[in-house]
């Protein structure tokens, strides 16, 4: 496996892929419509007193913000790759069963910057990812949370 630097912003291919799209709509679609926002205000006069106009500049602040993240965040993104389907690794997606509760779930080991526990994707520096981590089908493994707890991978892929 390689080395993946500190520095460097892991993402999977499907958020990299997410992100140009967003990146590109930002600037070939909002951008644009907020510039105009704000030309039409300007239209309206006394720009002193034109909540309009206001509103349109703060919208525009927002979006250059937000194309700037993205753009800091691809120049520094490193794709997730995993390496083999039988072990786990960030990337991988997981189905597992609670040994106490019997209870099964499915999660999808992500980047910190992608984690969204409402959408069962855990961080990689998660105590549940870092228990799954290099682990196999069929292994019993305990997590180290706060709770102690003990799992069974059923399925990786």
């Amino acid at each position: 496996m390689s080395t993946i630097n500190d520095s460097k912003i892991l993402l999977t291919k499907e958020a990299i892929k997410e992100l140009k799209e967003e990146l590109k709509t930002l600037i070939e679609v909002k951008r644009p419509e907020v510039i105009q926002e704000i030309v039409d205000a300007r239209a309206q006069g006394d720009l002193s007193e034109n909540a309009e106009y206001e509103a349109a500049r703060e919208k525009q602040g927002l979006i250059e913000d937000r194309i700037a993240e993205i753009e800091k965040t691809l120049e520094n993104a490193q794709e997730i790759k995993t390496s083999k389907k039988d072990i786990i690794s960030i990337g991988s997606v997981v189905t597992i069963k609670n040994k106490f509760s019997n209870q099964k779930e499915t999660y999808s080991i992500v980047s910190t910057y992608e984690s969204d526990p409402f959408e069962n994707k855990i961080s990689n520096k998660s105590p549940l990812a870092l228990s799954l981590i290099g682990k196999s089908k069929g292994d019993v493994v305990i997590v180290e949370a706060p709770t102690k707890y003990e799992i069974e991978i059923l399925d990786i892929k």
